[in-house]
């Protein structure tokens, strides 16, 4: 059974930098294209940044292109999410997810339905 773990959120001021962890088991992972998502309070769930496991395609919301950073590393079976330049507008509770459905630049069109628990992010200006 595939599990994700979120990790690494924190307080942070705006101008800082965070580093979020995804830890994956469960199953090869080498063919999927998984991705980061946020759910800010009152609002829906939207798609951050996705990556095929294998390398070379990245996708990122226009709001933190050049200062997000979607990364894997295949010995870890780990996830990352480099945000630097933060604001307070990406204060959300961040989750990991498998990407059923994508495009070849690895933007998730659909997920699991199963989401973990996440990790909070908060950005104080």
């Amino acid at each position: 059974q595939v599990q994700l773990a979120e990790s690494g959120g924190g307080w942070v001021q705006a101008g800082g930098s965070l580093r979020l962890s995804c830890a994956a088991s469960g199953r090869t992972f080498s063919s999927t294209i998984m991705g980061w998502f946020r759910q800010a309070p009152g609002k829906e769930r939207e798609f951050v940044a996705g990556i095929s496991w294998s390398g070379g395609s990245t996708s990122y919301l226009d709001s933190v292109k050049g200062r997000f950073t979607i990364s894997t590393d295949n010995a870890k079976n780990t996830l990352y999410l480099q945000m630097n330049s933060l604001k307070p507008e990406d204060t959300a509770v961040y989750y990991c997810n498998i990407c059923t459905r994508a495009t070849i630049q690895a933007m998730c069109l659909a997920t699991r339905d199963y989401w973990g628990q996440g990790t909070q992010v908060t950005v104080s200006s």
